[in-house]
């Protein structure tokens, strides 16, 4: 069995954040974009756990293939960059969708179960912030158009991948969508309290992350947490119509609309670092790390009932003195 001791290493997993490179990171101004290093995999390597097809040079499709549950760890953290990379460095692309091959889940959360160094030892991303964030951010500024195609539970991490993309598109039938964390004793650290209120009003972000329930494809949508929902028979369909459409017009007329778009809507990077400072000092809180346990020894991070309703066992948490 895990001791608490344990407990605080995985949960300081997600939590190590190298200082901001230069003011001019920290007032938001991205940095050019680097070489890349890494080859895109081909749809013909169904082993990779983020599998990258490229439709054509201008739509790329990007497929989460990480069984059972789609943890995303330091090692997908760090593909996720290579891959950014190549999304900035090729610009011909102007379109990019996220999706799952994994059934029942996009993105569960971040993997708590890897060692405290593996997280701790990434070096900050081109923001000089640390990776998870950084991909966040690189990603809302990213020229071409990013698409979520969610089928399964999109938590903590899934989510804020999600809402970092241009638009979120679910599965009526099968798409959850939570930010769990405050039920779990911490405070989210990938961005939504930045980006929740600009998309779905104060009052529903406040009840989505001090709630940390989950919530139903019909209800996201009707909050404004996803563009739509539809029927999981036409999601793929749909989506991939969109991204073909998109694919097809010019590109410099997107990337300009996106970038005024961006100034009307887009949280600055400064409002990221104080969430991932408090989700640093949060998960080390002793209550927190009662709570996870708690959750590990029920199945948290295992196929089964925690992690499909993941809402519902954050709330059944009994503290010791009850």
């Amino acid at each position: 069995m895990k001791t608490l001791a344990n407990l605080k290493l995985m949960l300081l997993l997600a939590v190590s954040t190298p200082a901001l490179a230069s003011p001019a990171t920290a007032s938001g101004e991205a940095r050019a974009p680097t070489a890349t290093t890494a080859q895109a995999v081909d749809e013909t390597t169904p082993s990779a756990k983020i599998r990258v097809v490229r439709k054509s040079e201008r739509y790329w499709k990007i497929t989460f293939a990480n069984p059972p549950l789609n943890l995303i760890g330091p090692a997908e953290v760090q593909e996720l960059g290579r891959i950014m990379d190549q999304l900035e460095a090729d610009p011909r692309v102007q379109v990019v969708v996220f999706d799952s091959a994994i059934p029942g889940s996009f993105i569960n959360h971040y993997d708590l179960g890897q060692p405290l160094e593996a997280s701790t030892g990434l070096k900050a991303g081109p923001t000089g912030m640390h990776p998870v964030p950084d991909f966040m951010v690189r990603l809302s500024k990213l020229p071409a158009i990013s698409i979520v195609s969610i089928r399964g539970r999109a938590s903590g991490i899934g989510s804020e991948l999600a809402l970092a993309a241009d638009m979120r598109f679910a599965s009526r039938e099968k798409a959850v969508l939570s930010q769990f964390e405050v039920g779990a004793g911490f405070v989210p650290g990938g961005g939504p309290m930045a980006r929740l209120p600009r998309l779905v009003g104060r009052g529903r972000a406040m009840e989505i992350l001090i709630g940390a329930d989950d919530f139903d494809a019909d209800t996201a949508e009707r909050y404004g947490y996803i563009n739509r929902a539809l029927p999981d028979a036409d999601l793929d369909s749909f989506v991939d119509a969109l991204a073909t459409r998109i694919a097809s017009f010019d590109g410099h007329a997107i990337a300009e609309t996106k970038k005024l778009v961006d100034l009307a809507s887009m949280p600055p990077d400064a409002e990221m670092q104080p969430g991932w400072e408090a989700f640093i000092e949060s998960v080390q809180r002793p209550a927190a790390q009662s709570r996870l346990e708690a959750l590990v020894k029920k199945g948290l991070q295992k196929p089964g009932d925690v992690e499909r309703n993941l809402g519902r066992h954050t709330a059944g948490y009994k503290r010791p003195s009850e």
